[in-house]
């Protein structure tokens, strides 16, 4: 991680990037709840119709929904080697620290706010599909 010569619009100080991983963590938790209920719901879905049409559909929302979790823990996963990384060089130059500029999440940002754009019109299609079938 350099933190040198770093774009104006790229900088960021520590507290703001672990103040992101923080949020970040939380909501990403807050979606596999929601998954959790998601996956419970399409359960009960299936158990009630026996309809090919509508097993296709709760295939395709089970593959969805193993795929996201899939994403949720890679994310997850990345932030805390993210936080990692910023907390080794706390380590090694604890004065330091709070006054340099950091890049601005390697990425990490852009991928979450896709990640929650894919979420959500995920979320509306299966209310949408609930509310036709149940």
């Amino acid at each position: 991680m350099s933190t040198t010569k770093i774009p104006v619009e790229d900088r960021r100080y520590m507290s703001e990037l672990h103040f992101d991983h923080e949020l970040w963590v939380n909501q990403l938790r807050f979606f596999e709840q929601e998954l959790r209920i998601f996956r419970n719901r399409l359960s009960e879905v299936s158990i009630q119709n026996t309809k090919s049409e509508v097993r296709a559909e709760v295939e395709h929302f089970q593959n969805q929904f193993i795929r996201e979790k899939e994403v949720i823990d890679t994310l997850i996963h990345d932030i805390n080697r993210h936080e990692a990384v910023l907390v080794q060089f706390a380590k090694d130059h604890p004065i330091a620290s709070d006054h340099a500029y950091f890049e601005n999440h390697n990425g990490l940002e852009d991928r979450m706010m896709m990640f929650g754009k894919i979420w959500f019109d995920l979320k509306k299609e299966f209310l949408d599909f609930l509310r036709k079938r149940m």
